[in-house]
């Protein structure tokens, strides 16, 4: 199933606190917003996404967890971006610094900015250009690295702000370059 957008001028209208309402009345949908004001009805994802999904935040969790660098975040959680968009990537990524910059209703909120690092793992139904345009998304609005892993292809593409886009074919690891020193996911987790 693909996601649902919708373009309805009132939900273009929404206050970041109405769509925050409306995101917690209906826990069962995973809700997006573009910066144009599009609602987007993620739906949820099959079985070999949610191992893969877990598994990457699993490794990265763990070496935050050595590293206490900063926080990591999954699928659930919000970013406000400064564009205006809310979205959701499947793993994400903050130091410590702009963890800790948060009030303690902020952190309970939609984060205020983009991720450091982001994570987007293509489900089977997910066409690849939206995916893409999100990348693109994050960067524009400060993500300092991110990774669009393709399942399907076996491809990953690696966004980061001073560079292009570089495609990898059927990695069996990527490293978190100086955004995450140190840390490298093992794909096998994904390729399965």
């Amino acid at each position: 199933m693909n996601a649902v957008i919708l373009n309805i001028p009132p939900v273009a209208k929404l206050t970041d606190e109405q769509f925050y309402q409306i995101c917690q009345a209906n826990r069962d949908f995973r809700f997006e917003r573009s910066a144009i004001g599009d609602l987007i009805i993620m739906p949820p994802t099959g079985g070999g996404t949610g191992k893969g999904n877990s598994g990457i935040n699993a490794q990265l969790w763990f070496w935050n967890q050595e590293t206490k660098l900063g926080e990591v975040f999954d699928s659930s959680t919000g970013f406000k971006l400064p564009n205006g968009a809310d979205r959701s990537p499947d793993a994400a990524w903050i130091t410590l610094e702009k963890w800790n910059s948060l009030t303690t209703e902020e952190q309970e909120k939609f984060l205020p900015f983009a991720p450091d690092f982001v994570v987007e793992l293509r489900s089977p139904s997910d066409a690849l250009q939206p995916l893409r345009d999100k990348m693109q998304e994050y960067i524009e609005n400060g993500t300092k690295l991110g990774w669009l892993i393709d399942r399907k292809e076996r491809q990953v593409e690696i966004y980061r702000r001073v560079r292009e886009k570089e495609v990898l074919d059927i990695p069996v690891s990527l490293s978190g370059e100086d955004v995450l020193p140190g840390f490298v996911l093992n794909l096998a987790v994904v390729w399965g």
